[in-house]
């Protein structure tokens, strides 16, 4: 996968960065950047990672504060840069944080992600790539359950737009991203202890370089609709990974660096799935990229509104019981 193939698609266009300050959003702008693009748009609520990559890139890049959640003011910024590519990376994606505050889940990850494909339609954007994860394939957390939501919300505006090209990507863990597991262990193995949740416990792995090539060579592909899984070969064993830390740190495991296992989180799942069972994968011309037909549900108009309503009234409870039900098929 190379991603000077999606250099015609970037270069000249306007591109809107949303979460642009992130792990991803950030190597999406730098990508961008370099293959050509007219304008970098960033626009985050968090300033400092903004502020560090528009220094990086320089000229070509805007940074705008502002949150997917401001209608309004996503709005001026959409009229101000006439984004040609929108990359919608904002998102709250810490599994135990959603568990324990779920209306924030819906606010931001479902309520932000409605807000952005509204206005990439309205204002006839060519296209709208939507990050997701691997999370959202038989969901049992909140954080995966909102964007499996989000994934249809993309699906049904694909299905509508008259225009503009709606596609999501989704991916496993992304090495060296903000809270990513590696700089927690290597943290860990200066303290001497490392912890992890189970020894059985496995995921799908790739760089923040891997992610942004997906996500780029993906629009490139993209005929709306569909949802990009880039083949991240086998899992691996969470505890081999740190072991390996641990060996590449010059020390022993379990005699200069202990490991504890403290069980599985809330939301937690020993092994990730890329597909549902009733995806069917199309190879496209990408080795590693598989393309599968997004899906939708009659229910999910009436969910969503219900689960703004429980959200406004931080009925935290409501919203668990609802999101995990609907992404599962559950609701009778």
């Amino acid at each position: 996968m190379i991603t000077h193939n999606a250099r015609p698609f970037i270069r000249g266009k306007v591109c809107l960065i949303t979460g642009g300050g992130g792990s991803i959003g950030s190597e999406l702008a730098r990508q961008a950047a370099y293959l050509g693009a007219a304008k970098v748009v960033i626009a985050d609520i968090y300033e400092n990672g903004a502020y560090d990559i528009a220094r990086e890139i320089g000229d070509g890049v805007e940074v705008e504060i502002a949150s997917v959640r401001d209608y309004d003011r996503m709005n001026h910024i959409m009229t101000q840069y006439k984004p040609d590519i929108i990359f919608h990376a904002a998102a709250h994606k810490h599994v135990p944080f959603m568990e324990q505050n779920p209306e924030e889940a819906v606010k931001n990850n479902i309520k932000g992600t409605d807000i952005m494909t509204a206005l990439a339609e309205k204002h006839k954007a060519d296209c709208f790539v939507l990050i997701s994860t691997d999370k959202a394939v038989e969901p049992i957390s909140i954080m995966g359950a909102s964007k499996r939501v989000c994934e249809m919300m993309v699906y049904e505006k694909a299905m509508k737009s008259n225009h503009t090209k709606f596609t999501a990507v989704r991916f496993g863990n992304v090495m060296g991203s903000n809270g990513s597991v590696i700089p927690l262990f290597k943290r860990q193995i200066e303290r001497g202890c490392v912890t992890v949740t189970d020894k059985n416990a496995e995921r799908y792995f790739m760089t923040i370089s891997q992610a942004a090539e997906l996500v780029l060579c993906s629009a490139e592909i993209a005929e709306g609709g569909e949802i990009f899984v880039l083949d991240m070969g086998e899992e691996v064993r969470i505890l081999d990974l740190a072991l390996k830390l641990i060996r590449d740190a010059g020390k022993i495991p379990y005699k200069d660096v202990k490991i504890e296992f403290t069980g599985l989180r809330q939301g937690d799942k020993l092994n990730e799935k890329l597909f549902y069972d009733f995806e069917k994968r199309q190879k496209t011309k990408y080795d590693k990229i598989v393309r599968i037909s997004g899906s939708g549900s009659e229910k999910l108009h009436k969910t969503v509104q219900m689960l703004y309503h429980m959200a406004d009234r931080a009925d935290r409870d409501g919203i668990r019981d609802l999101i995990i039900k609907f992404t599962r098929g559950e609701l009778g």
